[in-house]
């Protein structure tokens, strides 16, 4: 048996004879007499009490700990203790450094699972309760399948910490019965260049290189905004992408590319062209902000688009007042309401040149994991899920490949032999 049962109403000492005895303790008649201890998994005891008549039923809570810890299947007591909320606050906490990654996950957790779950004891998960979930998220309003999955895999995260801090004996996240929500059947449909055009011309000329970088080095937004002059190598045709724009909690700051990589792209020499008339006609401005959080220290880069008022351009404002017009005006969302306000244009933002972008990498026969690694992907998997339709139909390409193979071989039984 783990561990071993104490009494504490009894406590034994050395008599007369040297024999052992036992005697009352001075707890003896109060309290909870027997205290069931064992040393868990992480080398820490831990204990739980029975009143008086009780022996039995510690004995068997320690035979069932004892047994679980030989399956694998040992959760702390304490789990029962904890809830989901205070749990995942603590994960979140040591999950990223990243405030604006804490930021949204926080956020997404808030809204749609402590409302569910926050209250329930770590250690009482079952498959039942991801399910009850997953069946809120899919009745909820303005809840897409894709958020759903997100906020899924953020439950899934929290719980798998917790099998590992063995407060779970196993993550119920990945029962049988679960069932991930499915991804957005929407595929993504790529700008023509007859669009890339029009809403390059229909923004100020001191936007319109943005669209060139999009949509000719696929970068993304916040990339485009923090783009600066030591960035370009024009003797080497290549884009450095070390640094983007990003907002937390509204404070702008400088960061790493998304997922903290920086990339080197090909610069086209259309691209590369479009940029110096574009320095030549908007110098670059030097722009200081924090770096990654808003207290972080202090970077200077000169960057290439700046607002009209000379400093950085902001997202909100690029977007509602340059952006959505010249979306309009390309005949991509209908004009402003009489309010002046413009649609929500999701699928047509700037990332509607990272589409494009690779739609011509895959259309001109370039391989995918080069794609991936140009536009800054976690792994060519992840831009094969999103491209896929996209590449070229491959049947005609491997019927001809057959064909030759055959006919070379018709050629060789057919052609003339060499007497024995």
């Amino acid at each position: 048996m783990a561990g071993h049962i104490q009494d504490r109403w009894y406590t034994t000492k050395t008599g007369p004879d040297g024999k052992s005895v036992k005697v009352k303790s001075q707890r003896h008649g109060t309290g909870l007499r027997y205290r069931a201890r064992y040393v868990g998994p992480d080398g820490s005891e831990k204990s739980k009490s029975f009143p008086d008549g009780q022996k039995r039923l510690a004995e068997k809570w320690l035979s069932a700990i004892e047994t679980d810890m030989t399956r694998g299947q040992y959760t702390d007591p304490k789990s029962v203790r904890i809830t989901f909320r205070q749990y995942a606050e603590k994960w979140l906490d040591s999950k990223t450094s990243s405030p604006m990654t804490r930021q949204e996950l926080g956020r997404r957790l808030r809204l749609h699972v402590y409302p569910v779950l926050g209250s329930r004891p770590v250690g009482t998960f079952r498959p039942e309760h991801i399910r009850e979930l997953l069946a809120g998220l899919e009745a909820k309003p303005g809840v897409s399948p894709s958020y759903a999955r997100n906020i899924f895999a953020d439950v899934q995260s929290v719980l798998s910490a917790a099998v590992d801090d063995s407060l779970l004996s196993r993550n119920p996240c990945g029962a049988r019965t679960v069932r991930r929500p499915k991804a957005d059947p929407h595929r993504v449909v790529p700008w023509v260049p007859a669009q890339v055009s029009a809403v390059r011309a229909a923004l100020l000329e001191r936007y319109r290189a943005m669209v060139d970088v999009g949509a000719g080095c696929g970068l993304r937004q916040g990339e485009v905004f923090g783009l600066a002059e030591d960035s370009i190598d024009i003797d080497g045709h290549t884009l450095h992408v070390v640094r983007q724009i990003k907002h937390v909690e509204g404070h702008p700051v400088f960061a790493l590319p998304k997922g903290g990589k920086k990339r080197d792209v090909p610069l086209p020499d259309s691209v590369a062209a479009t940029l110096r008339a574009h320095l030549d006609a908007c110098k670059p401005a030097e722009i200081t902000l924090p770096w990654d959080v808003p207290e972080g220290p202090k970077v200077s880069a000169r960057l290439i688009f700046t607002a009209e008022q000379g400093g950085m351009v902001w997202r909100s404002n690029f977007n509602g007042k340059e952006w959505k017009p010249a979306l309009a005006v390309a005949g991509l969302i209908p004009e402003a309401d009489q309010n002046g306000k413009y649609d929500s244009a999701r699928e047509h933002g700037m990332h509607a040149l990272r589409h494009f972008y690779a739609s011509a990498l895959l259309d001109a026969g370039e391989n995918i994991k080069a794609v991936s690694e140009y536009m800054g992907h976690a792994d060519p998997a992840m831009t094969l899920r999103v491209y896929a339709h996209l590449m070229p139909d491959s049947r005609e390409r491997a019927r001809r490949a057959i064909d030759t193979v055959f006919q070379r071989m018709a050629q060789e039984d057919h052609g003339p032999h060499t007497a024995q």
